[in-house]
């Protein structure tokens, strides 16, 4: 730490990490990134181009995916955050969108695996709240449930980018969840 941050200003705030109440002081400057893998050691989530525009950082905070790169951690006092650590909760098995991406082997290198499946979950609750995308047929009604089409799901999962090219594996993936 340099003199600089030894006097920075810093708050103490209350998230509930993958269920679990966590207490911290922090640097008023600090992201939810650093604060997750330096703080809370959970490295699922990655930093990538730490400009929000790769998506390898996605959370979910309270349910919204969300690039955390991007979150001053301070403004998120109160909240609920998952990572790809806590998908499955507390048991021993893994998520649905997990076992798809195993089984569809939607993963090469698999650095942006984590944001991709926080990613995923997300976008399949904004599917299924109504939430439109930018392919979503302008006549669907609103509000009501988004059927989730291959063009649905690559422009819902266009944030999130894989340089490895792991794209049809990743919508496959997500095809079988939601049969």
């Amino acid at each position: 730490m340099t003199s600089d941050n030894a006097t920075a200003p810093g708050t103490e705030i209350t998230l509930r990490v993958n269920g679990k109440p966590h207490t911290l002081y922090v640097d008023n400057r600090r992201v939810l990134l650093d604060l997750l893998r330096e703080d809370l050691d959970l490295t699922g989530a990655k930093k990538g181009c730490d400009h929000g525009q790769c998506g390898a950082c996605t959370v979910l905070v309270d349910g919204r995916r969300l690039n955390s790169c991007l979150l001053l951690a301070v403004s998120l006092d109160g909240a609920e955050v998952t990572t790809v650590e806590g998908l499955a909760g507390d048991g021993e098995e893994t998520h649905p969108l997990q076992r798809a991406f195993l089984d569809r082997d939607a993963f090469q290198c698999g650095y942006c695996t984590p944001g991709q499946l926080c990613s995923a979950v997300g976008m399949l609750a904004e599917a299924a709240a109504g939430h439109p995308s930018h392919v979503t047929d302008p006549a669907a009604p609103s509000g009501r449930p988004v059927p989730l089409d291959r063009p649905e799901i690559r422009e819902r999962m266009s944030g999130n980018l894989c340089r490895c090219g792991a794209y049809p594996g990743i919508v496959e993936a997500v095809e079988d969840v939601i049969r």
